[in-house]
């Protein structure tokens, strides 16, 4: 089967593709996080992604799985509150999970992914259900095996998870200190999610599924 393989350069894009979408998105962010959390979410991400791509410019990686776990630990250092330790915590889980490999496929990106969430859900003890960024992040980690075109998958799924926060009361977190009034609300983190999986799907657009194609590749076709 033919899969796409991403490499160094298709994660660097990724990665200055987030933060571009959180610059643009950094006031919607701020005014969801205004109603339900400390008004700091979209300045916080914002910052800290400018600094994760800093930082790879500075360090150039040699892998894709150095180039999650650098700007993991750049979010850990630079983003305030909750959000620098989870999304730390993601990307730094799934950096390690694709290991020294030069390249990979999708299938191999989807379950580092799938690590990665997983250990997000541990650290903040919530579930799918909490009106959390879980409730944006497993269903795209899910998308992502189910077609072919499994990155916009992944991206809508992500966005109508964050959609669908809305009706939820919060369980975890700072929102859940409101109670009933968390309800009508979409979740910021769960937004600012989603915003990772749209701009996964803009770097695999930019390169046709990001990068050369190759008949097998590292792992299992998506």
């Amino acid at each position: 089967m033919v899969t796409a393989v991403l490499d160094t350069d298709f994660f660097r894009r990724w990665m200055s593709a987030v933060s571009a979408a959180v610059d643009r998105e950094a006031g919607r962010l701020t005014e969801l996080d205004s109603a339900i959390g400390d008004a700091d979410h979209g300045a916080n991400m914002r910052r800290g992604l400018a600094a994760a791509v800093a930082s790879l410019e500075e360090e150039r990686p040699a892998t894709p799985g150095a180039v999650l776990v650098l700007a993991g630990r750049r979010l850990i250092s630079t983003v305030g509150g909750a959000s620098g330790p989870l999304y730390g915590t993601l990307l730094r889980r799934a950096g390690k999970a694709l290991g020294d490999a030069g390249s990979v496929d999708a299938a191999l990106l989807r379950d580092a992914l799938r690590t990665g969430v997983e250990a997000v859900a541990q650290l903040g003890s919530a579930a799918p259900g909490d009106k959390t960024m879980l409730d944006a992040l497993y269903p795209a980690i899910e998308a992502l095996g189910e077609s072919g075109d499994g990155f916009e998958a992944a991206r809508r799924a992500a966005e109508e998870g964050a959609a669908a926060t809305v009706p939820m009361q919060a369980r975890r977190g700072r929102a859940s200190y409101l109670g009933e009034r968390s309800i009508g609300h979409q979740d910021p983190g769960a937004t600012s999610s989603a915003l990772f999986f749209a701009a996964l799907a803009e770097a695999a657009g930019d390169t046709g599924a990001g990068g050369a194609e190759a008949s097998g590749g590292t792992g299992e076709a998506a």
